[in-house]
């Protein structure tokens, strides 16, 4: 699995380094590339949905293998387009690749975590921002070679497919579904279950996965403001240069890919509520040191804050999604995956438009109430109260007595 989440940062990575490349090639202008960038959004919604039932029914393991080879050749479209109209079809099916992608990921996942024993999901992101990174030098080395885009991609599209179907096979089966044990003395008496009572959503089931996905829409939308809007916050407030403007962004990427290889541990030791809860609340202190720093030093610290805050909380909340006791697990997360997928998009949007109104730095002020908020409701990424069957007869013995 560290192997896929690898193989899709390194995919959108080179989607992202050849940008520039690619809107020459294509003659299409910022505008329009905007608009390009909301289609493959959206194409990664509908990628999402659809890979969620289809994971539940099919298994997560095929979902995987079947979703990274399209996302795998869906890379090629971009990079051989030749007008605005195939760039914006090639970037429809890159996008739901890659949405179906991250929803069977993250599924097999939670899967290979649960039977790991211990918290293991914030690795797998990690592993998909160290995949990002490298795909980021490995695009940029070919640029500055002087290659052509289309052999690039060519190259990394046949790497990344030899990558999927030599780690396919050694992904797990799914099992049935977990069932929820109760540390002892707290059990809790109630009716007898059926052997499929697993199958069917306790009440409050669509109130729980409703409420992850608000949560799940916080946090990606203080992650996308930072990933937008960190370099050009800290030079318009104050009026660095664009080198060390550049920074800010470096800093928030860093101590997120270290922050992510570091979170299993805090989440073994001391719960994913914890990571969620204090993680969301250094990043709401990070966001207001921003907004308060006259002093580059300080401002890079506080997006570095920002950055080691937020690395945790998703994959907490992917888990928790996850988890939730029923056979529907899959869909579940794509349901929590896209509204927070709609919260990276949202973010900066919603910075943009008030930047007409307020200074970009007082904008700051929507991620930093997000953030707090999701300290607030940290408690809804705990563990489901587990049931644990009483015999009737040892019931009605007790009851006698």
């Amino acid at each position: 699995m560290f192997t896929v989440f690898g193989v899709n940062g390194v995919l959108l990575a080179m989607w992202v380094v050849h940008i520039p490349v690619i809107t020459d090639r294509t003659g299409v202008s910022h505008s329009t590339l905007g608009m390009f960038i909301l289609l493959m959004a959206g194409a990664g919604i509908v990628g999402m949905r659809i890979a969620g039932p289809l994971a539940d029914r099919f298994g997560s393991k095929r979902l995987v293998g079947a979703a990274a080879l399209v996302a795998s050749t869906a890379v090629l479209g971009p990079g051989f387009a030749t007008s605005p109209a195939w760039l914006g079809a090639a970037l429809a099916c890159f996008g739901f690749g890659n949405g179906a992608l991250d929803v069977s990921m993250n599924a097999q996942a939670v899967q290979v975590e649960r039977a790991y024993g211990r918290p293991i999901m914030s690795a797998f992101h990690a592993l998909f921002s160290g995949g990002g990174l490298l795909g980021s030098l490995l695009g940029a080395a070919a640029l500055r070679a002087g290659w052509d885009v289309r052999v690039t991609l060519v190259l990394a599209s046949a790497s990344c497919v030899a990558l999927i179907v030599a780690s396919v096979p050694r992904l797990l089966a799914d099992s049935a579904t977990p069932q929820r044990s109760e540390p002892p003395g707290s059990e809790v008496i109630g009716p007898a279950h059926t052997e499929d009572a697993a199958d069917v959503p306790e009440p409050g089931h669509g109130r729980k996965v409703l409420a992850l996905a608000a949560i799940a829409f916080a946090v990606l939308l203080a992650e996308g403001v930072a990933a937008d809007w960190s370099t050009l916050q800290m030079r318009g407030h104050l009026g660095v240069d664009e080198a060390t403007a550049a920074l800010a962004f470096g800093a928030f990427s860093v101590t997120m890919t270290a922050g992510r290889f570091a979170a299993d541990r805090v989440s073994g030791a001391f719960g994913r509520v914890a990571v969620v809860r204090y993680g969301t609340l250094l990043a709401a202190l990070g966001l207001g040191t921003i907004m308060l720093s006259a002093w580059t030093p300080l401002t890079l610290v506080g997006w570095a804050l920002c950055g080691l805050g937020l690395s945790g909380s998703v994959p907490q909340i992917f888990t928790a999604a996850g988890n939730l006791g029923t056979s529907t697990a899959a869909t579940d997360m794509a349901r929590v995956f896209g509204l927070g997928y709609f919260g990276l998009l949202a973010g900066p949007a919603v910075i943009g438009w008030l930047t007409e109104l307020i200074p970009l730095t007082a904008a700051m002020f929507v991620p930093l109430v997000a953030m707090l908020l999701c300290c607030w409701k940290a408690g809804v990424v705990a563990p489901a109260q587990p049931v644990v069957e009483v015999d009737r007869d040892s019931r009605a013995a007790d009851d006698a007595h």
